[in-house]
């Protein structure tokens, strides 16, 4: 079985100089090789003391979030400045690796900002759209915002485990337990239902 394609992205530090030499796709600072491009990673021994490691792009290159997308991505942890998420589409384009996004706590909604508790607006497994508003490197993450109506949770499991049904903008209620959870809840429009 061949191991899997690594994927990088601009800016990601690949190795050391003294693991591996640049090769196309590269660039060097600081004693480290840098990817210039969004590809896949190679290493190939070309008869040299080190290996050169190489970052192409593919037929179907990754495709990258940018600033103004609008991403479909899941909460895995939240506190109380920020949530932490996966970012699984673009648009409606599964994406081959999931990005780190985070959305801060004055970027959950449009008003009112002062007042947002990050736990009254997601919980950990949501599935949340929202819009890139700065891109991340390798470091930091995706900054994402859902301070439109369109934007927030779309699909929440409650404790009881069926999917919560929206009843206003800031809540869902569980059909089977009847028992309300607060959320950011999206007023999603048609064309970013997954039928």
């Amino acid at each position: 079985m061949a191991p899997p394609v690594r994927y990088c992205i601009p800016g990601e530090r690949l190795c050391s100089l003294d693991e591996a030499a640049a090769g196309s796709g590269t660039y060097t600072r600081r004693g480290h090789v840098h990817s210039a491009l969004a590809g896949a990673l190679l290493a190939r021994d070309l008869g040299g003391p080190l290996p050169v490691v190489s970052v192409v792009r593919d037929a179907e290159a990754q495709l990258l979030p940018d600033v103004g997308a609008i991403v479909t991505c899941k909460v895995c942890s939240i506190n109380s400045r920020f949530a932490k998420v996966h970012i699984l589409y673009v648009g409606s384009t599964p994406l081959k690796s999931a990005f780190r996004g985070t959305i801060r706590k004055e970027d959950i909604r449009a008003t009112e900002r002062d007042k947002v508790e990050v736990y009254k607006s997601f919980r950990p497994g949501d599935i949340v759209l929202a819009k890139v508003i700065s891109l991340g490197d390798v470091q930091s993450n995706y900054l994402l915002s859902t301070a439109e109506n369109e934007l927030g949770v779309v699909v929440a499991h409650g404790e009881a485990g069926a999917r919560l049904v929206p009843i206003s903008w800031c809540e869902m209620q569980c059909p089977r337990t009847h028992t309300k959870e607060f959320r950011k809840v999206a007023r999603v429009q048609p064309q970013f239902l997954q039928t």
